[in-house]
């Protein structure tokens, strides 16, 4: 066995007087992503854009290191059976920058059109300054036999069999922890004596590399300009586009704060929020950007705002109908990235405070927005590692906090006022769980009926009684995994029987 080497190759490039001292190819920069994820806990979508501008790769070199990265990460599960059934030593027994060698290999093996030749002799080359040269043949040996055999083979010969245990079959098929395989088929309602072909669907769509979604803030610009820029209309969002390619900071309305990157689920959640009906104004005038938000319409909250992508569209929309925003969070700096967010639109204003320790008065608002912290198991497509940081324990940790943020978002609204609680996951511990529980031991909340204030996005009820939770999906809606419940503020007692709590 390769001795252990204190230090990686996930440490920053050396300098010497500002300059770059030595050239790092695409796969010596993928292999640094991998090694910060595992040694620093870093998060490849902060750290990879930063080691492209560091290292100087671009074009097609920024490409294949993104793809190297990614795609490893997100096959890792997969990669992991594939290897132990090639390898002479169990895995916890291999060196963890040999580890990762391999994965590399594995993936370009597997799931590219390198040619084997050249990856497996990278991948040698790399084994051999990651862990030494006597990891070198060891290298060679593995990812050998690896090349034997394509992806859908490996997967045929190392995954339980489907009928038996279809949990453990999808964990290495789609490369998810089982527990997350499990969370989807409860959140799709799709029980596992069926084989779990919808959460197959969806858990596949993980592994699909997301578009860019742009939102145009109301009033400041429209989709028809970031049309003009090269993008394409969004399908449902009324304020979206999509960017083929590039950079979104090199559009001038990026730049200057007129849109934004914002998935289209989480611009729809904020457009329910505003179509919803307290009295003010009606939601076609809403997508059509009303001038007049009517009485008892002023108030607006987003109650935990940081960055602040959903508060910048709310700001906008409240502004467009003569009400203002206030966007809170508990993070000083996040604060200040929400400020920036909504200054532009004139009808925002953030501020630094703790919404379980509410620094308003009860029943303030008219509308009301809880985007709580959560596990973020939504976003997957765009975190490729956060399926292996991730656990159980994490779900139910934040449970108490979704919660309580919860319970301060009603008490924040006025009576006839509509709360918004989003969250970017499907599991059901972090959304029907929360609402359930929360709504349950009240009786002056309303469930609106979410899917049907978007009815022009199809298939978003929740399973269960009523559907009136909406859940987006990437297989089914091209969008983050976002969850959305619509509640509306009534005085005490004013639930009517026929819209009980739901769990």
């Amino acid at each position: 066995m390769p001795a252990r080497r204190a230090a990686g190759p996930a440490r920053p490039p050396a300098r010497d007087a500002g300059r770059r001292i030595a050239a790092t190819s695409p796969r010596e920069v993928a292999l640094e992503v991998l090694r910060a994820v595992a040694d620093r806990d870093a998060y490849a979508n902060l750290l990879l854009p930063a080691l492209l501008a560091d290292h100087g790769l671009r074009g097609r070199d920024a490409a294949l290191a993104t793809e190297l990265a990614y795609g490893t990460l997100r096959g890792r599960g997969t990669y992991d059976a594939v290897l132990a059934a090639c390898s002479t030593r169990a895995l916890a027994d291999i060196d963890p920058p040999l580890l990762d060698v391999l994965r590399l290999g594995a993936h370009q093996l597997l799931a590219t059109r390198i040619a084997p030749h050249a990856a497996v002799a990278t991948s040698v080359t790399l084994a051999r300054a990651a862990a030494g040269a006597g990891a070198a043949g060891f290298a060679n040996a593995v990812l050998r036999r690896v090349a034997t055999r394509d992806l859908e083979s490996w997967v045929a010969a190392v995954a339980p069999d489907r009928a038996a245990d279809p949990v453990g079959y999808l964990a290495v098929k789609t490369s998810h922890p089982g527990w997350i395989v499990a969370a989807a088929s409860a959140a799709l309602g799709e029980e596992p004596v069926t084989g779990l072909p919808r959460t197959e669907a969806a858990l596949d769509a993980n592994g699909t590399r997301p578009h860019v979604a742009l939102c145009a803030v109301p009033g400041l610009a429209s989709p028809a300009d970031l049309i003009a820029r090269g993008a394409r209309g969004a399908r449902w969002s009324p304020f979206g586009a999509y960017l083929a390619g590039g950079d979104p900071a090199g559009l001038p309305e990026v730049r200057q704060g007129l849109a934004a990157v914002q998935d289209e689920a989480s611009q729809l959640a904020a457009l329910a929020l505003a179509r919803a009906d307290t009295g003010g104004t009606p939601a076609a005038a809403v997508d059509a950007g009303a001038t007049d938000a009517g009485a008892g319409d002023r108030r607006w909250l987003d109650l935990c705002a940081g960055p602040g992508g959903k508060a910048r569209l709310l700001a906008g929309l409240a502004a467009g109908r003569g009400a203002r925003l206030v966007a809170s969070d508990v993070r000083e700096h996040r604060a200040r990235l929400v400020q920036a967010a909504v200054s532009a639109t004139g009808a925002g204003a953030a501020i630094v405070a703790d919404g379980t320790e509410p620094a308003w008065r009860p029943g303030s608002f008219d509308r009301v927005i809880a985007d709580v912290p959560c596990s973020g198991l939504g976003a997957l497509r765009r975190r490729p590692d956060a399926r292996w940081r991730k656990s159980p324990a994490d779900v139910a940790a934040l449970g108490p906090l979704q919660r309580s943020l919860l319970r301060s978002a009603i008490d924040a609204a006025r009576p006839g006022g509509v709360i918004a609680y989003v969250t970017c996951s499907p599991h059901v511990a972090e959304t029907r769980a929360v609402v359930g529980e929360v709504t349950a031991a009240r009786d002056d909340v309303l469930l609106l009926d979410a899917p049907a204030l978007l009815s022009e996005v199809p298939d978003l009820a929740c399973p269960g009684p009523g559907g009136r939770y909406a859940q987006f999906w990437p297989h089914l809606h091209g969008t983050d995994a976002i969850f959305l419940a619509l509640l509306q503020r009534v005085g005490p007692g004013g639930r009517p029987p026929g819209n009980p709590p739901m769990a």
